[in-house]
């Protein structure tokens, strides 16, 4: 039996990722979201048009994309209601982001150089994917949001992830964090309460007893 819903969130689960990118005094940003799919080497990246991941895009043209294996989901979850920009918009006042500069000490991660964009990477995250921008255009309607397309110009790759002898990740041994209506996922299990879902008071099953 199948019932018709009036779905108030169509968000399924994709993988978290943890965006780097250039702030304006040459600063880092990094920004969790999971609004992402890649195809070939090009990727989509779903953000709000007052993120300061967005106006440092625009700006820089450059990024890089990180992204967490399940278990890294603490630090990823201190990210979580932190914006970069010192503006916060009456929306994530009411939700309880608060302004952080300094978003990897705030995290517990670590920046290392890229070689090809200026945005450092998290050395932490087994996948890191520097980027450059192609292209950014208002997506949906009535929303304030924007979809980036980004193209990989570099992959760096845990050697523990790399099928030997290929240029291929081991789809086994990758255990991403997913987000799946706001909550985090790895493996299948939920793995750590997610401050997110929290501020947008999502619902709760009950537990299994």
């Amino acid at each position: 039996m199948h019932r018709v819903v009036d779905l108030k969130v169509l968000y399924f689960g994709t993988p978290v990722v943890l965006i780097s990118t250039r702030n304006p005094d040459g600063t880092a940003n990094l920004a969790p979201m999971s609004s992402a799919w890649w195809l070939d080497d090009q990727c989509m990246l779903g953000m709000n048009t007052g993120a300061q991941t967005t106006i440092n895009l625009a700006r820089e043209r450059e990024c890089v994309l990180n992204l967490p294996s399940a278990d890294l989901v603490t630090a990823v979850d201190r990210l979580a209601l932190l914006t970069g920009s010192p503006t916060l918009s009456p929306h994530k006042v009411n939700k309880g982001y608060r302004h952080e500069p300094d978003k990897f000490g705030a995290a517990g991660l670590t920046p290392v150089p890229s070689d090809l964009v200026a945005a450092p990477r998290v050395a932490e995250c087994p996948i890191q994917l520097e980027c450059e921008l192609l292209s950014a255009a208002p997506f949906g309607i009535d929303t304030d949001a924007i979809a980036h397309t980004v193209r990989v110009v570099r992959a760096h790759v845990a050697d523990d992830l790399v099928l030997p002898g290929t240029q291929y990740i081991d789809p086994v041994g990758w255990d991403p964090l997913i987000m799946k209506f706001c909550e985090f996922f790895g493996g299948g299990a939920q793995v750590h309460p997610s401050r997110l879902a929290e501020a947008w008071r999502m619902p709760h099953p009950e537990p299994s007893r």
